[in-house]
């Protein structure tokens, strides 16, 4: 079931909050917790309209604050100050924490109030895609010819797709009604929209009407009677410039009547018409110019039984009319006239059961860097883990220490001269009173780790006083820490070899049992969704049954991480097309992997040998192996060795524009995970959650 959907707009007054309204009822009918977001309001000032109307209309409890992302203002900030990511974080992070309290949430996309069409367009698009939602576009047919209106639908549609969005319709709203029907046809005549659901609404001009009470709100008028006639809509306004006979030849139902204050004929004229039986009632007057009837009108006006409400406003008339012209009325939550119309035509102009039927079985497979980046450390945070840190005296772990205790990832230890770490932090100013420091040659258990250490490696000759050397490396001791229980996982290499984070793993940790090698996979997220690469940082040239093994522990990664295993063994050659010792080999070691898969009870989808196109991209997939269950769809790609694995990754790294997280290491009986020596804050802080998640698997009940 889809647990999401973003709603945004292609301009302004497309009539975007109709259909959220229209969306919402229809999902309040199946899903008892249905949420309301908006990532980006408009100011914080005062509260948002759309927030407004949804909490009051369906009840909806939630603090008023934990209902949007930030303001446009903050968003901007962030923006000039060279922080955009800033802002999808936060709003990511808001978002999630709402979805923890609901079964469903509509975002609403911003208004279009403050930029231009295309900016505003990309920023839902990347919003939408960062929250993993999948889109209903609304587009604005107001004022348009055909032609125009499904051009503008049709430009909206490939930009989304572009952008790698999932989209699951369009709704056309404020068409002319004699235009809707073709536009509708037009567009479900597209192939690019042939598979999605595409709706039409003509305009009803009722709709668009504002209350007299949104009239007084815009003008900042002064209510001098008939407060409880300020729901009453206006359908026209005239200005009563006039004499009386000509004024009330051009006055009808729902008029406001525009006049100076000082008119009192017209205004005795205009209760007369709404006594009358023969003339219909107006909505209401506003009299201009600062000037009032004095109080023998006001009381006829306000003891009238056919009254209405009178506004006051200093302005001269011309220019309140004109600001009368431009006001956009909203839908207020106590306007149930109008909602009740607005219901009527989203029910009869939208296949409900369709849309119902979409909505709660779409599940967009986007999943962007920052929202795998956010999830695993909330992933991490879900059951703590003890991390150490052997590193302890570098600033990049200290900076990465900080964020970690701040956010409550995992508990710290770092290794190394307390008095100098204590100095550094002090210098750089960091908060790190939680931190445990350690340093390893005068470390308490430094004779127990160094006594254990040589049980296990007397046997290739180490003598008792090379154990007590060894022990008092900062990896062999961090190492000991996680084989002993002390700590859950390890992360070195900002300033060691791989090699030097691998070797006391290897020698004290040891791997899994029947598992004969120790592997790795990166994390590549790419715009749209998150891959498996292994390994392509540790075995330079794996035979088959060591490539089969790489294959398995690389989905049962993935698996770790959330992302579904589709394994494919990659090669030069798809499928049997190919021959020669490099193909042989993927091809044992695809069936050593099916085998293995099978023993186990896996139920994996293995292909190989398979290129990498026909592993990945469904259109080629078809012509080279229309058949398989993988071609296309895969998620995890084995490469055949470290030459090829290690700079496919950082092609697509660097071309792609990539995050590659990793390299994460598998095959050991507890989580070690090694940094590059170039990595930045962000990769320590995201190293430690992976850890931190590996070693939450690792004590997790076997299925």
């Amino acid at each position: 079931m889809s647990d999401s959907l973003y709603i945004t707009g292609t301009e302004a007054r497309s009539g975007k909050s109709a259909i959220v309204l229209g969306v919402m009822e229809l999902l309040h009918r199946k899903i008892s917790r249905v949420g309301f977001f908006r990532p980006i309001i408009s100011g914080l000032q005062e509260r948002d309209s759309n927030i407004h109307l949804i909490a009051t209309h369906f009840g909806i409890t939630t603090p008023y604050e934990k209902m949007y992302g930030c303001s446009a203002k903050e968003a901007t900030d962030l923006a000039s100050e060279g922080k955009p990511m800033e802002v999808i974080e936060g709003i990511i992070k808001k978002y999630n924490e709402l979805k923890e309290t609901c079964d469903f949430i509509v975002c609403d996309g911003t208004n279009y109030a403050a930029s231009t069409a295309a900016f505003e367009f990309d920023i839902n698009a990347e919003i939408s895609k960062n929250l993993s939602c999948p889109v209903l576009l609304v587009a604005n047919g107001c004022g348009k010819e055909t032609r125009e209106t499904v051009r503008s639908v049709e430009v909206a549609l490939e930009s989304l797709q572009d952008k790698k969005c999932q989209t699951i319709g369009a709704v056309i709203n404020r068409t002319a009604p004699n235009q809707t029907e073709e536009i509708v046809r037009r567009l479900r005549g597209n192939p690019q929209a042939a598979s999605l659901l595409i709706y039409g609404i003509p305009e009803n001009p009722a709709l668009g009407r504002p209350t007299i009470g949104e009239v007084a709100r815009a003008l900042k008028a002064e209510v001098l009677c008939g407060e409880k006639w300020l729901s009453l809509h206006v359908s026209s306004f005239t200005i009563g410039a006039m004499q009386i006979q000509n004024l009330l030849k051009r006055i009808q139902r729902g008029s406001l009547v525009i006049t100076a204050g000082d008119r009192t004929d017209v205004i005795v004229a205009c209760l007369a018409a709404g006594a009358s039986t023969s003339r219909q009632n107006i909505a209401g007057m506003v009299l201009t110019g600062g000037l009032k009837p004095d109080d023998t009108i006001l009381d006829l006006l306000a003891t009238s039984p056919r009254t209405f409400p009178v506004l006051s406003v200093p302005e001269d008339t011309f220019p309140v009319a004109r600001r009368v012209n431009r006001i956009h009325t909203k839908i207020s939550p106590d306007d149930d006239r109008k909602i009740t119309q607005l219901f009527a035509l989203f029910e009869k102009h939208i296949n409900t059961a369709e849309l119902e039927r979409e909505l709660v079985t779409t599940r967009t497979a986007i999943v962007t860097p920052k929202m795998f980046e956010y999830n695993l450390i909330q992933r991490a945070k879900t059951k703590k883990q003890h991390i150490v840190l052997p590193e302890g005296d570098e600033e990049r772990i200290l900076r990465a220490a900080e964020i970690l205790l701040q956010r409550e990832v995992a508990d710290i230890t770092l290794l190394g001269p307390a008095d100098s770490i204590k100095e550094k932090i002090t210098h750089l100013g960091l908060r790190l009173s939680r931190v445990q420091i350690i340093d390893p040659n005068s470390a308490p258990r430094l004779a127990e780790y160094a006594e254990n250490y040589y049980e296990l490696r007397k046997h290739k000759g180490i003598t008792e006083e090379n154990a007590w050397d060894m022990i008092k490396g900062r990896n062999f001791f961090a190492t000991m820490m996680v084989r002993e229980g002390h700590a859950n996982g390890m992360v070195s290499g900002a300033v060691h070899s791989t090699a030097d984070t691998i070797r006391p793993a290897l020698q004290i940790i040891r791997t899994k049992p029947g598992v004969s090698l120790v592997s790795s996979v990166f994390l590549m997220c790419l715009e749209d969704r998150v891959l498996v690469y292994g390994d392509c940082a540790v075995n330079p040239d794996p035979n088959a049954d060591q490539l089969a093994e790489i294959a398995i522990s690389s989905a049962e990664t993935a698996l770790t991480f959330g992302i579904a295993p589709t394994v494919a063994l990659l090669s030069y050659s798809t499928g049997g097309s190919g021959t020669g010792a490099d193909v042989d080999k993927v091809r044992e070691a695809t069936r050593i992997a099916k085998e293995i898969a099978r023993k186990q009870g896996l139920q994996l989808k293995i292909e190989g040998p398979i290129q990498y196109d026909a592993a990945v991209d469904a259109a080629v997939a078809k012509t080279k192996l229309p058949d398989s269950e993988v071609a296309g769809k895969a998620t995890v790609f084995i490469f055949p060795d470290l030459n090829t694995g290690n700079n496919t990754y950082k092609a697509v790294q660097r071309s792609a524009g990539a995050v590659a997280i990793g390299p994460v290491l598998q095959g050991l009986r507890h989580p070690v995970n090694d940094l590059s020596r170039g990595c930045t804050v962000p990769d320590i802080v995201n190293t430690v959650a992976i850890t931190a998640i590996q070693a939450q698997a690792e004590q997790e009940p076997p299925h």
